[in-house]
C-alpha cells in the first residue's frame, strides 16, 4: 500500500504544475451532475480523453479553487499494484490537507490499473460530496464493463479523433460568416483532414504522421486486443484488421475471410474470427453498420459494412480512393453525431449509403459521392435514393458530396445537395 507521504507529494505535484497546454475540443460533458453518478470518458488510445479531463479541469478552475480538484494518473510508473484500499487512503490524505466541507471534484486517469476501484467510486459518489470522472484504456474501461461494476451509477461519453470543426479551430480558423477566400481555404484545409485524419497528435505533427499512425495501430493490435483478450493467434489477427482495412465502407464477409485464410494455411474458425472483429470493436477501431430490415435477425444476418475511427488510419494503409474516404469521414461524423445508423439495400441490389433512425423509424435517407458532375454516377445516386424513399416512407433526403451545393425535385421527391464541408460544419444533419 501506499503511503500518506506519497499521496501528499502526488496531491502536491498536480496541485503545483500548470495544466498542460490545451487544443481545445467540442466536447459536451458537464462539470458536474446533480446525480450520485460518476462521469466515464471512454474512446479510442490517443483520441484526447486525458486531455478532456483536463479541459474540464481548466473550466472548473474559473469557478472554484485548486484545492478543490485533484487528477491523478494510475498508469505512472509509481502509483502501481494499488488498489481501493490505496484510493480510501488518497482520498483521506486529501481531505485532512484541505480543511474544507466542499464539494470537490476527482479526476482519475486509466483507473482500471487499480483493484476494485469500483468499491471505492461507489462508496464515495453516494456520499454525494464528490464528482467523480473516470477514463481508461478503451479496451479495458468499455461502457458496458463500467454498467455492470458501477450497477447503474455512471454516465458515459465519447470521445473520438478531432472532428473537422475543431480541426480548423485548431488552426484558428473561421467557421461562420465566411468570405469567399476563407471558403477557399477551408476547402483546402479539408482536403488535409480528409487524407490525414483526426488524431491530435497527428494534427499538432503532420510531417511525423506516418510513423504516429502505424504506432496507434500496433498499439491498438498488441496492447488493447492481444493483451486483453489473451489472443495467440496475432497472424490471423494482423490478416484480418488489413481485410478490414481493404474493406473499409463496404460489406464484409466473415465466411469470405474464413474461407481465405484457410486457404493462407492458416487454423481458424469463424467463431474465432468474430470475437476478433468484436474485440476491435470494442477498442473503437472499427464499426459495423447494418443493413436497415423490419426485424432484429434480419437486421443481425446481414453483412456488415466496415468503417474505421480515423481516416488517417485507412490512407497510412493504402486507401486514396476519394470517394470511400468521404463516406467513411461522413460515417464518423455521424457517430460522433449519436443516433442509430444503418444502411440500405434493396432485393436489387440498390443501395443507400446511410438511414439515419429515431424511435425506429426512418428520419433520414444520406448518400454520399465524391461527385455527382458524372450523369450516370448522379443517376445511380439518385435513383437509389428514391427508392429507398419509397420503401421506407422516408422522404428527407440528403446527398453529400465533395464540392456541390443545390436542391432538386425528382419523381415528386424534394432532394438536397451539400458539400462535404458544409456539411462537417453543420450542427446536425440537414
Amino acid at each position: 500500500m501506499i503511503g500518506r507521504e506519497k499521496w501528499i507529494e502526488v496531491i502536491k505535484d498536480f496541485h503545483e504544475k500548470d495544466i498542460p497546454k490545451l487544443i481545445e475540443r467540442n466536447i459536451n460533458i458537464p462539470e458536474e451532475i446533480p446525480l450520485k453518478r460518476s462521469i466515464s470518458i471512454i474512446g479510442p488510445r490517443r483520441s484526447g480523453k486525458t486531455y478532456s479531463m483536463f479541459q474540464i479541469i481548466k473550466s472548473l478552475l474559473t469557478k472554484v479553487s485548486i484545492d478543490r480538484i485533484l487528477y491523478v494518473n494510475f498508469e505512472s510508473s509509481d502509483l502501481q499494484n494499488l488498489d481501493s484500499r490505496d484510493l480510501v487512503n488518497m482520498i483521506e490524505t486529501f481531505l485532512s490537507l484541505y480543511t474544507h466541507n466542499k464539494k470537490i471534484w476527482l479526476f482519475l486517469d486509466e483507473i482500471q490499473n487499480v483493484e476494485k476501484w469500483e468499491d471505492f467510486v461507489r462508496t464515495e459518489i453516494d456520499k454525494g460530496k464528490i464528482q467523480v470522472f473516470l477514463s481508461g484504456s478503451s479496451s479495458k474501461m468499455l461502457s458496458k464493463e463500467i454498467a455492470t461494476s458501477m450497477r447503474g451509477r455512471n454516465l458515459t461519453y465519447s470521445i473520438l479523433p478531432f472532428s473537422f470543426s475543431e480541426y480548423l479551430n485548431n488552426e484558428k480558423l473561421p467557421i461562420k460568416n465566411l468570405s469567399s477566400s476563407e471558403k477557399n481555404l477551408i476547402i483546402n484545409k479539408l482536403e488535409t483532414y480528409l487524407n490525414e485524419g483526426g488524431y491530435p497528435e497527428v494534427i499538432l505533427f503532420p510531417q511525423e504522421k506516418d510513423k504516429i499512425l502505424n504506432d496507434i495501430l500496433e498499439t491498438t493490435i498488441y496492447k488493447d486486443i492481444v493483451d486483453r483478450y489473451k489472443i495467440r493467434n496475432t497472424k490471423l489477427l494482423k490478416l484480418l484488421i488489413k481485410s478490414l482495412i481493404s474493406s473499409s465502407v463496404r460489406e464484409f464477409s466473415v465466411h469470405k475471410f474464413y474461407n481465405f485464410a484457410k486457404s493462407m494455411g492458416m487454423k481458424v474458425s469463424k467463431n474465432t474470427v468474430y470475437s476478433y472483429m468484436d474485440a476491435l470493436e470494442d477498442v473503437f477501431f472499427l464499426f459495423q453498420v447494418r443493413k436497415f430490415a423490419p426485424s432484429y435477425k434480419e437486421i443481425e444476418q446481414s453483412l456488415p459494412k466496415i468503417y474505421v475511427v480515423d481516416n488517417g488510419l485507412l490512407t497510412s494503409n493504402g486507401i486514396n480512393d476519394k470517394g470511400r474516404l468521404i463516406e467513411n469521414l461522413v460515417f464518423i461524423e455521424l457517430k460522433r453525431r449519436g443516433g442509430d445508423v444503418y444502411y440500405y439495400k434493396s432485393t436489387d441490389e440498390k443501395e443507400v449509403d446511410f438511414v439515419l433512425l429515431k424511435n425506429k423509424k426512418p428520419t433520414q435517407l444520406i448518400q454520399v459521392c465524391f461527385s455527382i458532375h458524372d450523369f450516370m454516377t448522379k443517376e445511380r445516386e439518385v435513383n437509389s435514393l428514391i427508392k429507398a424513399s419509397n420503401h421506407l416512407k422516408c422522404n428527407n433526403l440528403l446527398i453529400i458530396t465533395y464540392d456541390y451545393d443545390g436542391k432538386e425535385k425528382i419523381e415528386g421527391k424534394n432532394i438536397v445537395y451539400i458539400s462535404l464541408w458544409k456539411w462537417l460544419l453543420s450542427k446536425s444533419s440537414p
